[in-house]
């Protein structure tokens, strides 16, 4: 099967987005007066749509809606480019377009926080184009973001891939047709993507050209 396009996530993919997320949830907790926690143990925000896992912090719809702009207030100057592309990522990106396929970010972060990181760490050049959600919530679930994607694109979901590190990115693969490739270096376990049921894992940036 030939390969046309390959869609891949952003945080935990292509970035470590450690310090800036986890940072900025701690600011946001700090601010509504809620125990503080150690970063280590706010990694399982990294992946799903940040109101859901803020929500789950605060306890409340409300309380998660409060987080999300203390939230925001931070990492829209800061908190962003907390962050460091994984080791050996330009060149995958590099080898896979040089390939042939074309390729998309397909993240459920917010996608005018996306493209600014894509283009502060020197990225934009192998992308055709990046498609987040909305600060309004709207293509936060990878399902719905990806519904969107193939539906601007054209894209043919058969001929197409969708390369993530949580369970989220193979779900929303499998719910539009793309084959969903799981990589062991982000914040999704081996057991996680397995679940989600991945045609594949990769252990490190350089096995992407591989998927082809």
């Amino acid at each position: 099967m030939s390969i046309d396009a390959v869609f891949i996530d952003l945080d935990g993919t292509l970035t470590d987005p450690k310090p800036g997320i986890t940072g900025c949830i701690r600011h946001a907790q700090e601010k509504l007066g809620l125990p503080v926690s150690h970063a280590d143990d706010l990694t399982w925000c990294i992946g799903p749509p940040m109101q859901e896992s803020l929500c789950k912090i605060a306890g409340s719809q409300e309380g998660g809606v409060v987080m999300l702009r203390h939230y925001r207030e931070r990492y829209s100057e800061i908190g962003l480019f907390e962050n460091s592309v994984y080791p050996g990522i330009p060149e995958a990106l590099a080898a896979l377009r040089a390939a042939g396929p074309r390729l998309y970010v397909a993240t459920s972060k917010a996608r005018v926080y996306a493209e600014r990181i894509i283009g502060h760490f020197g990225l934009a050049g192998h992308f055709v184009r990046v498609f987040g959600s909305e600060l309004d919530g709207t293509n936060v679930r990878k399902a719905d973001l990806l519904r969107f994607a193939l539906s601007e694109t054209g894209e043919d979901p058969a001929k197409a891939l969708m390369v993530g590190d949580r369970e989220h990115d193979a779900i929303g693969a499998r719910a539009h047709g793309l084959t969903p490739i799981g990589v062991l270096w982000g914040y999704g376990s081996r057991e996680e993507l397995e679940a989600a049921g991945v045609e594949r894992m990769l252990k490190r940036p350089s096995d992407m050209a591989s998927i082809l």
